[in-house]
């Protein structure tokens, strides 16, 4: 039996949170808990992304550390006359990890339990058989009977549709089987850093933040960063974890356990030197595993936050994580504590002279 520390019992929390783009409340509600005793000022900015404000040095310089609060999951679009439900993806999907899966669909009237359905294999012609089946041709059955008992049960267009799958330490107790660890391993990090600095002098401001919607375009990202305007960002995220059969080191060459990655290049933003250059020196210093990677097919926050005012050095730190993008990943506990302390360590060095010399580096 897997004894649920502190730790643990928040990354349940924050995992087990629904929270889809523009439906963030229970993420930000439950990362609110854990994170306001380890600041000065609590706020959000108009769109609802939370910002944790820790003062070490008032005339410092700001850095901002950024996870989101959003996970990949849907929205009810319509409710056919026989009451199954259809939806929109919000996010994105790969079609072969949906079918079969429970999700739960967030109405005024409470929960309501439901699972994606589509045609059955059996009825198929042999040639569509071997191709996957369409997102479109998707829907969700909650057990109603017609449109008007759908109706009754509180399911409505607009509602949102979240993945269910319950936060499980596996056998190897650091390996940690959950949902949205895309993002709440960086609401974690973030709220841990603000913790490890507690009664820690730092030459500077930190910004512990949840951004929003960060899955449909990295929105909230750029409203808090306009709202913080910060010196240095660290945008921390899920990356892509190559140690499972079938990936060369070519495609992704990341492990489990082996530390945080330091993310050289991604679709959004080229990493910036002069931060990767004192995060590097910084983890080989302090005998920190990392890895390096990089993402051609996804961006981070960072992708937002770099191009505010008139620029912000930015630097993706992110966990090495399988299934991203479905309703089951995993992580190692061990990465994501290495990416805490390597934070941690750096912030401490960024007084206004190193951020100055980070910048033009």
């Amino acid at each position: 039996m897997v004894k649920i520390d502190e730790t643990l019992t928040m990354l349940k929390d924050l995992t087990d949170a629904r929270a889809v783009p523009g439906n963030e409340k229970e993420a930000r509600d439950v990362m609110t808990r854990y994170i306001k005793d380890y600041a000065d000022e609590l706020y959000t900015d108009n769109l609802g992304s939370l910002i944790a404000k820790k003062t070490g040095e008032k005339d410092g310089p700001k850095i901002m550390i950024s996870g989101h609060l959003d996970e990949v999951g849907f929205m009810v679009t319509r409710i056919d006359d026989k009451g199954f439900v259809y939806f929109q993806t919000i996010g994105g999907w790969w079609s072969q990890v949906m079918l079969a899966q429970r999700v739960t669909i967030l109405t005024g009237n409470g929960d309501v339990t439901g699972v994606i359905g589509s045609k059955p294999p059996h009825i198929l012609s042999a040639e569509a058989r071997k191709k996957p089946i369409a997102i479109k041709d998707m829907f969700v059955d909650i057990g109603a009977t017609s449109k008007e008992e759908a109706l009754e049960f509180g399911v409505k267009p607009g509602d949102a549709i979240v993945p269910y799958f319950e936060f499980t330490p596996l056998k190897n107790e650091k390996m940690l089987l959950a949902k949205a660890w895309d993002n709440r391993i960086g609401c974690a990090i973030a709220i841990e850093v603000l913790k490890q600095l507690q009664n820690q002098s730092h030459p500077n401001t930190v910004y512990g933040v949840g951004t929003i919607q960060e899955e449909v375009g990295l929105r909230g990202a750029k409203t808090a960063a306009h709202l913080i305007q910060p010196d240095i960002a660290f945008s921390v995220d899920v990356g892509i974890a190559g140690d499972t059969p079938g990936i060369s080191d070519h495609e992704a060459d990341s492990k489990l356990g082996k530390g945080p990655q330091v993310i050289l290049y991604d679709a959004s933003m080229v990493s910036h030197k002069g931060l990767r250059d004192i995060v590097v020196k910084t983890a080989e210093e302090e005998n920190i595993p990392f890895q390096y990677a990089s993402i051609p097919g996804g961006g981070t926050d960072s992708g937002s936050i770099h191009l505010t005012a008139n620029g912000v050095p930015s630097l993706s730190i992110t966990i090495a994580t399988r299934y991203i993008h479905s309703h089951a990943g995993i992580l190692h506990r061990d990465d994501f504590e290495n990416a805490v302390k390597l934070i941690v360590s750096v912030i401490k060095k960024l007084d206004s002279e190193t951020v100055k010399e980070v910048i033009f580096n």
